[in-house]
């Protein structure tokens, strides 16, 4: 894929994810031919460049044009909906994250009475459709005295008349709209098929004179039992959909709808919409925070792990940051809201899963285009199958000339083949946005199955981007200690990082700092003060040397930090060398882990840093990573990355998402490292936002389980299609005399569909590195 291909694919990110575009809830739609219409008649509207339609979750997001002079400007939404009921669905635009929670409540509600009204109508289908299969069966039921056949007949017709006019109601309707637009659905099939039949059957009831002897046979039988099933796999379609936003509405179950706002001293519950930033607020024991904000006072620990993925509650103290939608542990918290509405990070999450979830891969695009043509395609193989066995067939060759070419219209409907692709894609989005991991389009979903290198940037990435003292070695006549004691009583009053690692690594070794007096610091080289009555400098070689103190006794130490790429902090007291530390970037606790499954997995791990070769090398050693380059610019990590994709790799990179941009734009797959969600919301392909690297096995792991079940998916719906339609246009029957039957057409395509949904649900039980 060259580098204008990947900038192409970076637009269509960015272009789905557009601010600017209209977000539309569509009602109606059957099939992939229900959405190609209603993309059609998006984009005839004015301003329109573009228009994505998904038939899981019935939304579509129109793009604007980009303004230019003489354009008419981005579309009126008034004419959008106007667009979609032309077309013969109903439609409502709706934005902002408020409206979509209340969009996705209405939709589950509508969805549930759906469900229960196709149940009822099957039911009723049942019913009567029993009683027209019994009586066109009398012969095989025992006892049975001989009864007039035009009687039956006429019965028959009128108990299918709920069939038409009720339980396949929408069938009708649904063709008729597509008739009036010229084009063709799933309902077009239905209908055709089904409706013919009944008109045939009525014909040869009413008429029989009008038929050859022994061809007007009326199979009302099989309209009744055609229509009941078809509703049957729609009402269990229904079910199995339903299913399938379960991660998106449980994204949108994290939303709170009121909060605890601090007015006068007092807690008054109200809407979140009415918070606005700088208002305190409550957060009370096992409660939700509400919105984003920075915690004022109190203590606790809370669980972000439907947002991030991580376990472990984190703690948190005044001055630290919580996100809206984590649940608060034992401890209450007053909380300042610095975020609200579609600002704060769990709305965003929301937007982002949304608009991915609406994003067509390649391969769903190519469908598309294919059942654009294949319901035409089938109303012309039905006509021509009829028109062969009229003047071919056997006698009563009307008979089976109808039979073959309803049973042809009948199996023929693209049910499956539209949902093979996009159910899986939202699925897997979902999951994965649960797991902490946000893939912002179908296509970087397609795009990661095939990763088979990930580059990985060191700082903050490979490794926490907090110091940590990796090395402390006492000088001739101290012991640790006491260099501890005396090192800490200076660093303690300091606020520089290396200074709160060496702190935090003697609290660790159980010792305290020692009181210090006369503290002073002195920027870019070290702090000094009287601890305990002794003179303690703490800071570089340099600044000791500067001093008038040799560190001369120290040399093996300093030439043992500097192998490492640490940085040393020696310390003097009473000037003598007391010791040095070496203090390093920490690498990230699963870093070690992370890099051998991949290994192991076949994927080759690369690191790019432009940190010093010493500190590459050291983090290479600990996380066993081969393959390192240091002191990179941000360019020559792009150019390195181009490099590894014109070798015929397929390339992750991952990084913090700021300095590491150009790589991520020339990478396959751009993945940018959470630091606080901030970044992984606005930078690459795919977001962590945890600070874990088990996520980007997360990614891997589910592209691939996406990509075979979306192969299986199509791979059974065309199988289908191209098995089927041969077979039910009836060419085993001069050599095996074997015909199918509408009845078996209708059920074989109702379940074709309602398994390829129940394969897409599979993808609900994934657990990353299962």
């Amino acid at each position: 894929m060259s580098q204008a291909s990947r900038a192409g694919q970076s637009s269509q990110s960015s272009q789905a994810s557009d601010p600017t575009a209209v977000e539309l809830s569509i009602r109606g739609m059957h099939c992939a031919s229900c959405v190609s219409s209603v993309e059609k008649a998006l984009a005839s509207v004015d301003g329109v460049e573009a228009a994505q339609v998904n038939l899981v979750d019935g939304s579509a997001r129109v793009r604007p044009a980009q303004a230019v002079e003489g354009s008419a400007g981005a579309p009126d939404p008034k004419a959008l909906v106007r667009a979609v009921e032309g077309a013969g669905y109903e439609a409502r635009v709706f934005a902002g994250i408020e409206e979509a929670v209340e969009l996705a409540r209405v939709k589950e509600a509508e969805h549930n009475t759906g469900h229960k009204l196709l149940m009822r109508k099957v039911r009723v289908g049942v019913a009567f459709g029993a009683v027209v299969f019994v009586m066109s069966h009398l012969e095989f039921v025992p006892g049975m005295p001989p009864l007039n056949q035009p009687t039956i007949a006429a019965m028959a017709m009128m108990l299918t008349l709920p069939h038409l006019f009720y339980v396949g109601g929408q069938f009708f309707t649904g063709a008729w709209a597509a008739l009036k637009r010229r084009t063709a659905t799933m309902d077009t099939l239905i209908a055709l098929g089904t409706g013919s039949a009944w008109l045939y059957s009525a014909t040869a009831t009413l008429a029989p004179h009008l038929f050859p002897d022994g061809a007007g046979r009326p199979f009302f039988a099989a309209v009744a039992v055609v229509i009941t099933l078809v509703a049957l796999g729609q009402a269990l379609e229904s079910k199995a959909r339903g299913k399938t936003a379960r991660a998106l509405r449980s994204l949108f179950k994290l939303v709170p709808e009121t909060a605890d706002r601090i007015v006068d001293g007092k807690p008054e519950t109200v809407p979140v919409a009415e918070v606005e930033p700088g208002d305190l607020l409550l957060v009370r024991p096992g409660g939700r925070v509400p919105l984003d904000g920075r915690v004022v006072s109190g203590e606790s620990e809370v669980d972000e792990s439907m947002l991030t993925g991580e376990p472990v509650p984190a703690p948190k103290f005044p001055g630290d940051l919580v996100t809206g939608g984590t649940v608060n542990g034992t401890g209450s918290l007053t909380m300042e809201a610095t975020r609200v509405g579609s600002e704060t990070v769990l709305a965003r999450i929301v937007e982002m899963v949304r608009t991915a979830q609406a994003t067509k891969p390649p391969v769903q695009k190519a469908v598309d285009q294919v059942a654009g043509w294949f319901v035409p395609a089938v109303v012309l193989v039905a006509v021509a199958t009829f028109l062969f066995w009229l003047a071919a067939g056997p006698a009563p060759a009307l008979s089976l000339a109808m039979t073959t070419a309803v049973a042809v219209l009948v199996i023929a409907c693209p049910c499956a083949l539209g949902l093979a692709t996009p159910i899986s894609v939202m699925i897997a989005i979902g999951k994965a946005a649960r797991h902490g991991v946000l893939i912002r389009s179908g296509e970087a979903l397609q795009r990661a199955r095939r990763v088979d290198t990930v580059v990985l940037d060191k700082t903050g990435t490979l490794t926490t981007g907090e110091p940590e003292v990796t090395l402390a070695v006492a000088g001739p006549g101290f012991d640790e200690r006491d260099l501890l004691a005396a090192a800490t009583g200076v660093e303690a009053a300091s606020e520089h990082p290396v200074a709160k690692a060496v702190v935090r690594y003697a609290d660790g070794q159980g010792v305290g700092p020692g009181e210090a007096l006369h503290f002073a610091a002195h920027p870019g080289r070290g702090a000094s003060a009287v601890v305990e009555g002794r003179r303690v400098l703490a800071g570089s070689p340099s600044f000791l040397e500067d001093a008038g103190i040799k560190v001369g006794a120290l040399q093996d130490a300093l030439d043992r930090v500097a192998g490492e790429g640490a940085t040393p902090v020696a310390v003097a007291v009473d000037g003598r060398a007391a010791g040095v530390f070496g203090v390093s970037d920490a690498v990230r606790p699963d870093a070690t882990g992370v890099v051998a499954r991949l290994q192991s997995a076949g994927v080759e791990v690369v690191m790019l840093t432009g940190d010093a070769p010493a500190a590459a090398e050291r983090v290479a050693r600990e996380t066993g990573i081969g393959r390192v380059r240091a002191r990179v610019s941000p360019e020559e990590k792009a150019r390195e990355v181009q490099a590894l994709r014109d070798q015929g790799r397929t390339v992750a990179m991952v990084g913090d998402g700021i300095n590491d941009a150009p790589a991520l734009a020339a990478a396959h797959v751009g993945i940018a490292m959470g630091g606080g969600t901030e970044v992984a919301l606005r930078t690459g392909d795919v977001g962590l936002l945890g600070d874990s690297l088990r996520g980007i096995e997360t990614l891997l792991g589910i592209s691939r389980a996406a990509q075979r079940n979306i192969a299986q998916n199509l791979v059974g719906a065309f199988a289908y299609n191209v098995l089927a339609i041969p077979v039910a246009a009836g060419t085993l029957y001069p050599s095996l005399g074997l015909l199918l039957s509408p009845m078996i057409a209708g059920a074989a395509m109702a379940f074709s569909s309602v398994t390829v949904v129940s394969n897409a649900n599979r993808l609900r039980f994934f657990k990353p590195g299962g």
